[in-house]
């Protein structure tokens, strides 16, 4: 039941916002040609602003993910050392025991 509200929501908004497009055309105070202008520059403005957003996104993901491997790798050294230790001391321990 609830999916059906949700789905009638979103098509009375998608309905909404065109009807609101297409009414704000009509009566828009400039000349048509005038209008597609400022359209097409408002349009050519906000894939400029998006543009922007999508390239710091992808710099900051970029950076997160050489910390993440810089942070992991790290880990992984240290966890390597510890194994090679661990079996340095079960070779002494090792040979102790069988020495004695």
């Amino acid at each position: 039941m609830r999916a059906n509200r949700l789905e009638y929501f979103v098509i009375g908004a998608i309905v909404g916002t065109a009807a609101g497009i297409v009414v704000g055309l009509l009566f828009a105070p400039a000349p048509g040609a005038q209008t597609r202008r400022r359209l097409a520059d408002e349009a050519n403005r906000v894939a400029d602003v998006a543009r922007r957003v999508a390239e710091r996104a992808e710099h900051a993901a970029e950076t997160i993910g050489s910390r993440m491997d810089h942070y992991l790798g790290r880990d992984a050294e240290i966890a390597w050392r510890k194994v090679h230790e661990l079996r340095e001391g079960v070779q002494r321990y090792s040979r102790t025991v069988m020495t004695s």
